[in-house]
């Protein structure tokens, strides 16, 4: 795994440089807007360029796309892994679900059970990164992330609320 190295912008954002297992230099500026951009350190001219510009929302479906959530490369099928205590489950929201029409802000998702939805996919989308106005339904398959017991807690609350 590389090594993240996190420097505050003042009036700016945040930017996070990491050296890839490839050997190249990345550099990636998250800016207060929610723009990011995204640099690549070229050694033969000694500087940065800017070589893509996302703005949240774009970060956010390329974010998922990247992490394998819409496509899981054959290769990885088998293999499992484990950041410490992270779990990553897909929870398919049952009709008989209290939460149903419940928005994740009301339910408090995050402060009640510790856990993150991190994608919600329907019939017609996969939305990455859902907010706290998105609606629960039935259906709905929900992509959470979190410790075991965070991910049980949502679960208790997808089903009692």
């Amino acid at each position: 795994m590389s090594n993240v190295k996190e420097t505050d912008l003042i009036g700016i954002g945040k930017k996070y440089q990491l050296e890839t297992s490839y050997g190249d230099n990345v550099v990636i500026v998250i800016h207060d807007d929610g723009r990011r951009e995204l640099y690549n350190y070229d050694e033969t001219e000694n500087e940065s360029r800017c070589v893509l510009t996302l703005n949240d929302e774009e970060s956010r479906q390329v974010a998922g796309i990247i992490g394998g959530l819409s496509y899981k490369p054959k290769a990885l099928e088998t293999i499992e892994v484990a950041l410490d205590d992270l779990i990553i489950e897909w929870y398919k929201v049952p009709e008989e679900s209290k939460a149903i029409s419940k928005s994740i802000g009301e339910l408090e998702v995050r402060k009640m059970t510790g856990a993150s939805i991190i994608a919600a996919i329907t019939q017609d989308e996969t939305i990455i990164n859902p907010g706290p106005d998105f609606k629960i339904s039935s259906g709905v398959t929900l992509i959470v992330a979190g410790k075991r017991n965070h991910i049980k807690l949502l679960k208790q609350i997808l089903l009692d609320q």
